[in-house]
């Protein structure tokens, strides 16, 4: 798999997108992209030649963290990238915060259905108390769920 390094100006390119969504306002290390969309944080202390060299001998799937997704010049985090940026509080705008209840169903992997406000439709990170859950997407009156199948609760028979 073929993996890109960002330079500052493409990485200052996501900041900006990151600060418009989420009023994330900067990203310390090193931004990889594998694939088209997916964007990894590399906090490590490989160069970009090392990490070329080590791209050629092996094949590297993901480098770092996997944080991000571009979508139609739009980010949309993943649930380790809500939490990283809103642990560190990093993360300003376009919170939605759902109570205990909404919390297990959106684990579950089911849409939060609730009134949205109108400016925070598009992609939202979803919290509960002191949690980042994770993003969706806010339209009309919910919230649709991108938690992988894999990172779900299990639905109790």
């Amino acid at each position: 798999m073929e993996i890109k390094i960002f330079n500052q100006k493409e990485k200052q390119e996501i900041v900006e997108k990151l600060n418009k969504e989420f009023g994330i306002k900067e990203i310390e290390g090193k931004i990889i992209q594998t694939g088209k969309e997916r964007l990894f944080l590399f906090q490590g202390n490989f160069s970009e030649e090392e990490i070329g060299k080590l791209a050629q001998a092996v094949e590297v799937e993901r480098l770092g963290i996997y944080f991000a997704k571009e979508i139609n010049n739009k980010i949309k985090l993943s649930v380790d990238g809500a939490q990283l940026f809103g642990n560190r509080g990093q993360i300003t705008k376009n919170i939605i915060e759902i109570n205990k209840e909404q919390e297990e169903e959106w684990m579950k992997g089911h849409e939060v259905l609730m009134e949205i406000p109108e400016e925070k439709n598009g992609f939202v990170v979803v919290k509960s108390g002191e949690d980042f859950l994770g993003c969706g997407k806010a339209s009309q009156n919910r919230i649709t769920n991108f938690v992988p199948k894999g990172r779900r609760l299990k639905e109790r028979n």
